[in-house]
């Protein structure tokens, strides 16, 4: 058996869908006060100072700490099955079905968030090493169980999920450089679709 990694914003998908959950998710209240109250990070991270592995739990904390858990599990399925569908690259969903057709283990690793990307893996027999988002009786604390699942964290979590040394290939997908440490650890890697 092949163990197969795929990034999923802008490998699987054409468009990041972090922010598009958090927009269509958040309360405009939300939105608006919790804009203005990061806004002095936002300008750091369009800056490059911040880097997105920090500022995307800071947006996740002002969207969804104190939400109830069963309202964003309700957006995250129309967000599944709205939106979702709207922005997949249809030779990487085929790629995905080639590699489970061969028996492989297939496995989304991804910063984005656990609501709909497990919704989403799910649908599609897959399984998902993401952004946690922290439950409390029933609320979202609005922090991430395991951090931001990014960059040396991906590694981490799938070191934690897995024994890699079960498996002679490692084939992994990815298109930023969040995802070079994820990258090197397999055996064969594709860039932005392409050999690495």
């Amino acid at each position: 058996m092949n163990l197969v990694l795929f990034d999923f914003d802008g490998t699987i998908t054409n468009k990041d869908t972090f922010t598009k959950f958090i927009v269509s998710s958040a309360s405009p209240a939300r939105l608006i006060v919790g804009g203005i109250f990061i806004l002095p990070a936002f300008i750091l991270y369009k800056l490059g100072v911040l880097p997105a592995s920090r500022m995307r739990p800071l947006v996740s904390k002002v969207a969804f700490a104190g939400v109830c858990e069963k309202h964003i599990n309700a957006k995250a399925q129309g967000f599944v099955c709205h939106y979702l569908p709207t922005v997949m690259r249809k030779p990487v969903l085929d790629k995905i079905a080639q590699h489970k057709e061969k028996g492989d283990r297939v496995i989304v690793v991804s910063a984005s968030l656990s609501p709909y990307l497990n919704i989403w893996c799910q649908g599609l027999g897959v399984e998902v090493i993401c952004s946690e988002l922290a439950v409390r009786k029933g609320k979202l604390t609005g922090s991430y169980v395991k951090g931001d699942c990014s960059g040396i964290r991906k590694v981490i979590h799938i070191k934690q999920r897995l024994n890699l040394q079960h498996y002679h290939n490692i084939i992994a997908y990815g298109d930023t450089e969040e995802d070079y440490p994820m990258l090197n650890i397999a055996t064969t890697r594709f860039y932005k679709g392409k050999p690495f």
